[in-house]
């Protein structure tokens, strides 16, 4: 009884939380490298173990939890959905492993969502990168310079003193290039909240911005510049007037609507600019072609099953067809319209969509700029989700769930309830800037 005792204490304890959320964002964000380098019953059993332990804590720490609040409704029917799709997927056993993928990740950032506050959570965020980036840097340094030869266990290719493109520990460029824009985000966060040392800050945000640039991917600048005008736009409505807030969002809404018909007016422009044409054109291709097959089975999909698996229907004939081998629908919303069908995007969609909606609001409205790294990172997903397929596995996946959480805790429909039942006011109220 001693011994339940202190196991529970000790699940239950800030440190192990501290550690829990520090060795649950390095492994997610270092999976690529782990898989390599170990195997992939490795990477699964890291993810089984974290999940597990995850429950665990949030089972000793049920008092504190309430039903309503444990997670988004949205998510829960996302992921029903996932699992019921193996009664019509060409291959069950291809759904159940990619469902528990996606249920490992979300238990994580949901525990983590739980016993850690969004400071604790982008200073953990923070390390994580940190070490990371700098590991990354640092094998590139290897290959491209000091051994000036590739290391293909890693995926690096050694093309540093080429001036890129690198992939560091994430396998593809355009991993790394999301990466460097998460870390940019989470590392001016943490620079303006004084959360690190100033030093610090400029070093870490020196280093994101150079691999974000040597990585050359395309859709690095797509999303540093969607970055920077969310960043602008939120500065705004922080700084109006609480009376006059619901005008100054009402007027941004219908600029980035005006946004997005002129850059699909100058699309063409836009990609020669970007020297991304091939790149789109491959995706064009491919998307075409999943929307033939996503006519056949419009509602509810062929199944879910994560990553592309060889040899199944439709994704190797899809491949066939393109004389390629993607993995991907390189396109998170095509990936769950072909698995999940009309059904799942609108869920996904629904998800998302609240999250920024409810974490925008919080932003705009609370005086410290920690509040603004939740949008700010959906906003990043959902522009990455456009180019790559990363919000619906791993760290991609974590991180999507993990704000789609916090924001549904400071600004929810459940608060009302909660207050109802113990008779608190609401915790957000409008501050003043």
């Amino acid at each position: 009884m001693t011994r339940m005792r202190q196991l529970s204490e000790t699940l239950a304890s800030a440190e192990l939380a501290r550690a829990y959320t520090l060795t649950a964002l390095a492994a997610a964000f270092s999976s690529f490298a782990i898989e390599r380098l170990t195997s992939t019953v490795t990477l699964a059993t890291i993810i089984g173990l974290l999940a597990v332990t995850g429950a665990a804590i949030l089972f000793v720490r049920r008092e504190e939890l309430t039903l309503l609040r444990f997670a988004p409704s949205s998510l829960l029917a996302f992921l029903a959905l996932a699992l019921v799709s193996g009664l019509w997927s060409g291959s069950r056993s291809e759904t159940l492993a990619g469902w528990l993928t996606l249920w490992g990740y979300a238990i994580i950032a949901i525990t983590i969502g739980h016993v850690r506050d969004t400071l604790q959570t982008v200073r953990a965020l923070g390390d994580t990168l940190r070490w990371l980036l700098g590991i990354s840097l640092g094998a590139e340094v290897l290959a491209g310079i000091l051994l000036d030869m590739p290391i293909p266990l890693l995926g690096i290719q050694g093309n540093l003193a080429l001036g890129g493109p690198v992939q560091g520990l994430f396998g593809t460029r355009n991993m790394l290039g999301f990466v460097a824009v998460i870390a940019l985000v989470t590392f001016a966060v943490e620079w303006r909240t004084r959360s690190v040392p100033r030093t610090a800050g400029v070093a870490s945000v020196s280093l994101a911005a150079l691999l974000a640039f040597l990585s050359s991917s395309p859709s690095v600048v797509v999303l540093a510049t969607a970055i920077g005008i969310a960043s602008s736009a939120l500065a705004v409505v922080r700084h109006a007037p609480p009376q006059r807030r619901p005008m100054v969002q009402w007027a941004l809404g219908a600029l980035v609507l005006a946004g997005l018909v002129l850059a699909f007016a100058l699309r063409h422009q836009i990609i020669r600019f970007l020297d991304a044409g091939s790149d789109l054109s491959t995706r064009a291709d491919l998307w075409n072609t999943i929307l033939d097959f996503v006519a056949q089975q419009p509602v509810l999909g062929w199944g879910w099953v994560g990553p592309w698996p060889r040899g199944e229907y439709p994704y190797t004939y899809i491949n066939f067809l393109l004389d390629d081998a993607h993995g991907t629908a390189l396109n998170a919303y095509f990936d769950v319209l072909l698995q999940l069908g009309s059904a799942g995007l609108v869920l996904l969609l629904v998800l998302g969509g609240v999250a920024v909606v409810r974490s925008w609001l919080v932003a705009s409205a609370r005086r410290s700029v920690v509040y603004a790294w939740t949008p700010l990172i959906l906003a990043t997903l959902a522009v990455e989700s456009m180019f790559e397929s990363f919000t619906l596995t791993g760290a991609g996946w974590m991180l999507f769930v993990l704000c789609a959480l916090r924001a549904g805790q400071s600004r929810s429909w459940r608060e009302t309830i909660d207050a109802a039942h113990t008779g608190t006011i609401t915790a957000l109220r409008h501050e003043e800037p």
